[in-house]
This record gives structure tokens, C-alpha cells and sequence, in this order.
């Protein structure tokens, strides 16, 4: 009998986008011949799922678990808000937040089976997007917000602080959740996007007739502006004028987590 690794299944799955069980009997069936292999998997119903890895899976659930100071989210994304608000998804998608918890990100890997199981059964195009795992001390507080619809989590938020008290970080958590922010402060944001932004506020200023003496300072003026539709420290708490960072004061976010449906 051939000799059947891990290389040869993984290799079977991305072909066919069966299961990992599915695969390894498969090919254990095949003598370790990945076409005669893939054509098992076609013949008994399962290799279905390779055909559905392109479509659009922007629904889904979002879980969160915490203990103590330590919290863990997973966003598990299928196609239809029908599947994503099933009691078996979301109860999937709560145990593989606990498991993240209990052992760390490589959880959901060692899960994968259990997931593929779902992506056959509601033969949809199931995958796991974010996956985050925060682990605070007596220092750095960290706080959650999950916002439920229908059953479901639709909006999860992790955030971490260092000399910020809870119900402030708890703020800044719930800000987080409607406001969306993409980065933490101005160092995070990529240098290309921020170099393309201004290229492109150059040229509209010039097109607006504007003296050349004063580009510098309306771009610059109009760079803020943007910076703050996706930097969370110099937005507006909850839309107010005093943004996040004069909130916190002398505190510091030190680093947070979203998860969306339709991100």
C-alpha cells in the first residue's frame, strides 16, 4: 500500500475541497492515486465544495469568548444569513471561540475537519475569517462588545488598554464596533495608501483652482480628514469632537480587534 502523507491529502483537498478525512480514506482507497482519488470523492458527493470556494461568503457569525482577562473572537463567514442564523452554525462558531480560548489560534486548524463537515452539509462556501486572541494582565485591561441580530453576532470587538479604566475602554469598544476603524494611529497606515491619497488631494485641490502657495497646508488639512475616517486615536469618540486619544489621556489602546459581517 502507498505510503499516504499529510502533503498528499492537503494537495487532494485543494483540488477537490473535500473534507480531511474524506480525502485520506480516498486516497487510502486509491492506493495513494490522486486523480483516481479526486474521482472517488466526485462519485460519492464530496468534492462538491471546490466549486463553491469562489463565491461570495459575506455572511456568517461572530463569537466571542472571554475569561477574565483573557478573550478570544472567531468570525466563521458562509453565504446565506439563513445558514449563519442556524442553531448548529452559531453553536459551531461559540465552540471554535472557546477552543481559541482554552488553546490558542492553532485551535481552529486543528478543527478544520469539523469545519469542512459544515461546508459539505449546507453546501456552501464556508470559511474562517478573523481569528484573534488577547490576553490582558493586571496592566493592560482588555474589554469586549458582540452585537447580536437575530441570534447571531453580527459585530465583534476586542480591545486592549494599558491606564485606561474599564468602563472608558468599554467606550472605545463600543465606538470601535460603529465606527470601523482600519488602524490604531497614523504609523499603521501603509505608506503607499497614504502617498496615493495625497497624490490624488493634490490633484483635486490644483483642480479647484486653488493658489499653488497654499496646496501644501489644504492637502495637509484634508489629509487629517482622512486620516480620521480610519485611524481610531483621532477619531471622535462616538462621533463627538474629543477624539479617542484625548479621551484616554495619558492611557494608551495598545491594540484591538473587529470582526464584521459583510467585511
Amino acid at each position: 500500500m502507498a505510503e499516504i502523507t499529510a502533503k498528499d491529502v492537503k494537495e487532494l483537498r485543494d483540488l477537490t475541497g473535500a473534507g480531511m478525512m474524506d480525502a485520506k480514506k480516498a486516497l487510502v482507497e486509491s492506493d495513494g492515486d490522486a486523480e483516481a482519488a479526486a474521482q472517488v470523492l466526485r462519485e460519492k458527493g464530496l468534492a462538491k465544495a471546490a466549486s463553491r470556494s469562489d463565491r461570495d461568503n459575506s455572511e456568517g457569525a461572530v463569537a466571542i469568548a472571554t475569561d477574565g482577562n483573557k478573550v478570544a473572537m472567531v468570525h466563521l463567514r458562509c453565504e446565506t444569513d439563513f445558514s449563519a442564523k442556524s442553531d448548529g452554525f452559531v453553536e459551531l462558531v461559540n465552540s471554535l471561540a472557546e477552543a481559541v480560548l482554552e488553546e490558542g489560534e492553532q485551535a481552529i486548524e486543528a478543527r478544520a475537519e469539523v469545519i469542512d463537515d459544515v461546508r459539505l452539509s449546507i453546501k456552501e462556501n464556508v470559511s474562517v475569517g478573523k481569528v484573534a486572541l488577547i490576553e490582558g494582565s493586571d496592566n493592560h485591561l482588555v474589554d469586549t462588545y458582540l452585537h447580536v441580530q437575530d441570534g447571531r453576532g453580527v459585530n465583534g470587538v476586542l480591545v486592549q488598554g494599558s491606564g485606561v479604566d474599564q468602563e472608558t475602554l468599554h467606550q472605545v469598544a463600543l465606538h470601535i464596533a460603529f465606527a470601523k476603524p482600519t488602524a490604531l494611529s497614523r504609523e499603521e497606515v501603509p505608506e503607499d495608501l497614504v502617498e496615493q491619497e495625497r497624490t490624488s488631494l493634490l490633484e483635486v485641490t490644483k483642480a479647484e483652482g486653488k493658489p499653488e502657495q497654499a496646496w501644501e497646508k489644504i492637502v495637509e488639512g484634508r489629509l487629517t480628514a482622512w486620516y480620521k475616517e480610519s485611524v481610531l486615536l483621532e477619531q471622535g469618540l462616538h462621533g463627538d469632537k474629543t477624539t479617542v486619544q484625548e479621551t484616554i489621556g495619558e492611557g494608551q489602546i495598545v491594540r484591538f480587534e473587529q470582526a464584521f459581517i459583510g467585511d
